[in-house]
């Protein structure tokens, strides 16, 4: 499967959340740090969606997760692709 890469509207809000707050405490270079691995994780999942594991919270096949530390990315996969709901 190959599909589009989305964000939603609150993930959106989560990336500029985790930077800033990196920022705020002076090492602005790993909230861009992060920020890149998230979003280098995150198009992985483009071709292999069922990469991450279930979400055990849900327990729904489309709903999955994966981790980058400190930080969960949860995700919906459909037959459009991937949707990162929230980090």
């Amino acid at each position: 499967m190959t599909g589009a890469i989305t964000f939603s509207d609150n993930a959106m809000t989560d990336m500029v959340e985790i930077r800033e707050w990196y920022r705020e405490k002076g090492v602005p270079e790993v909230g861009q740090r992060l920020a890149g691995e998230i979003v280098h994780r995150v198009e992985a999942r483009k071709d292999h969606p069922d990469l991450g594991r279930v979400v055990p919270e849900f327990d729904q096949v489309a709903i999955r997760e994966l981790i980058v530390p400190p930080f969960r990315i949860v995700y919906r996969r459909d037959s459009q692709g991937v949707r990162v709901v929230r980090i």
